[in-house]
Order: C-alpha cells, then sequence, then structure tokens
C-alpha cells in the first residue's frame, strides 16, 4: 500500500491513497478487513506481478477501473469492456430524477436506454422498478454483450432486452414510459483537451458529439414523439453548458416542459422532456 501510494503520488495521482487501497483489494482479492487483521502477510511473487504491472499501467495514464475491468454505479457493480464508458457519478443524477418523476417503485414501466454502453442506467433502473421491463439500444455489438451481461450479473437480465441499432431506428411496437440516454455530447474540438484518462481510453464513439455536441440529440428529438407514450418523459445526460442550447431544440421540436436537473456540484447535468397531455 505504501510502495503504491508513494509511486502514484510521485507522478501527480490525484487520489494515490485511495487509489493504491483499490487496487490492492481488487487485485489480490482481499476485504477492507484483510488491511487490518492480515496486514503483514506475504503477498507471494504472483501478487507482487499483479500489482507492478497495474501501476505501470496507471503510471502510463490507464484508470483504475479499466486496469481493473470493473466498476460501481447506484451501488452495483459493472463490467466494463473497451466499447464502454467508465460509469461516473454524475450519470446517477439521471437514475435520482428518474425515480423522483416516477415515484413508484411498483410501476410495470416499458423503459428505453439509447446508447445504452454498459447498460448502467437501464439496469440501475430496473433495479429499483421491480416490474419495469427495459430496452437499451446501442450501434456498438460489444457494448451491447457487455450490457447483457451486467444486467443479468444484477439480477435484471430476464426484464431487459438488447438491440443493435443507430438511436430509435430499429425500434418498433409499443412506445415507453420512459426515455433515458448519455448520449456522447463532447464537442469534436474539446476532446484532444480531456484528461488523458478519457481521450486515450474511453470509446470515442462515446464522447464524440460532433462540431456543436449535438448531434446526438437532434436524431434523439426527431425520434421521441414516436417513442413516448402519452404522459411519457425523456430524461437526458447534458453537458454542463448545454441546456440552453438544447433547450432551443426541444422546444422547436415541440417538447412544451422541460427542466434542468442539477448534479451534486451544481451543474447542468439532466434535462427532462415530457409533452402536454391533451
Amino acid at each position: 500500500m505504501r510502495y503504491l501510494t508513494e509511486h502514484l503520488a510521485a507522478h501527480g495521482i490525484a487520489n494515490p491513497a485511495g487509489e493504491a487501497r483499490f487496487l490492492v483489494l481488487d487485485l489480490l482479492g482481499l476485504e477492507s478487513f484483510d488491511l487490518v487483521g492480515a496486514g503483514a502477510a506475504p503477498i507471494g511473487p504472483h501478487g507482487a506481478a499483479r500489482l507492478a504491472d497495474a501501476l505501470h499501467r496507471r503510471l502510463g495514464g490507464e484508470p483504475v477501473a479499466r486496469i481493473v475491468g470493473a466498476w460501481e454505479f447506484w451501488g452495483l457493480p459493472f463490467r466494463l469492456s473497451p466499447e464502454t464508458l467508465v460509469p461516473r457519478p454524475d450519470t446517477e443524477t439521471l437514475v435520482d430524477a428518474a425515480l423522483r418523476l416516477r415515484p413508484d417503485r411498483s410501476a410495470p414501466l416499458r423503459i428505453l436506454d439509447l446508447g445504452t454502453g454498459s447498460g448502467c442506467i437501464l439496469t440501475a433502473l430496473l433495479h429499483e422498478y421491480a416490474r419495469a421491463f427495459g430496452v437499451g439500444l446501442d450501434r456498438s455489438p460489444g457494448a451491447l454483450r457487455t450490457a447483457r451481461a451486467n444486467a443479468a450479473l444484477n439480477g435484471v437480465g430476464t426484464r431487459a432486452a438488447f438491440l443493435a441499432g443507430d438511436w430509435c431506428d430499429p425500434l418498433a411496437g409499443p412506445p415507453f414510459d420512459l426515455v433515458v440516454s448519455n448520449p456522447p455530447y463532447i464537442a469534436t474540438p474539446v476532446i484532444a483537451g480531456l484528461a488523458r484518462e478519457v481521450r486515450e481510453h474511453d470509446p470515442m464513439p462515446a464522447l464524440d458529439g460532433g462540431a456543436d455536441g449535438l448531434v446526438a440529440y437532434r436524431r434523439i428529438l426527431d425520434a421521441l414523439p414516436a417513442r413516448l407514450a402519452t404522459g411519457g418523459a425523456a430524461l437526458l445526460e447534458i453537458g454542463f453548458d448545454q441546456a440552453a442550447a438544447l433547450d432551443d431544440l426541444a422546444g422547436r421540436r415541440g417538447f412544451d416542459r422541460r427542466t434542468v436537473v442539477r448534479d451534486l456540484a451544481g451543474h447542468d447535468r439532466v434535462m427532462i422532456l415530457t409533452q402536454e397531455i391533451l
């Protein structure tokens, strides 16, 4: 622990002690109490080799989540793959907003997750809504395999289906009560300035939102009216500076009620879209 912490700190890692602890626990298969009750136990040459490799990768800019191949979201474990983003705490704002909007956890909702990635949003919502059914849609077959595995891992696989396609293109059948999405929304010129951990290790199709960062939103907004059930709502994660632009786009496409939800840091993070019920 001390060795990892010192080397991570020397290379400017922001939370060296926390990252060292996470790597030690995960890669050696330990629990927190093992550090207290058996902290002096030898880790052996295999354990040393695993930690040395992890340290080399972390100092090379690879995030801890990529090194261990999994991360936590909404208190649930999620496996990662090269085609999926690392679930981020900011995205939990969307899940929380959906639960506040539809507080009846026994409601038999139909949920659509556009650009599902690891499936973290859909799986978290199905975990909370015990009678809901969800569809996760993504262009990447690799992401869909990961999402399907994560749904099964968290006990909601029988209530989830996963489809390959570009936004709403392959969908037919009944509309949905909730449409959720964390689409690519970073403007192309901004990507070069992102943290190394993001620009070199997150999948570019899940980041790049086009010249103005709004390309995916336009596709989603055009398709939403046909996919939302009467009284349904769409919840879209947004960049901290995109609320005004998306509000304008949604208003011009007939969404009468538009609400912005802020994350714990006070940044605009989720836009909720609903239509007036006639």
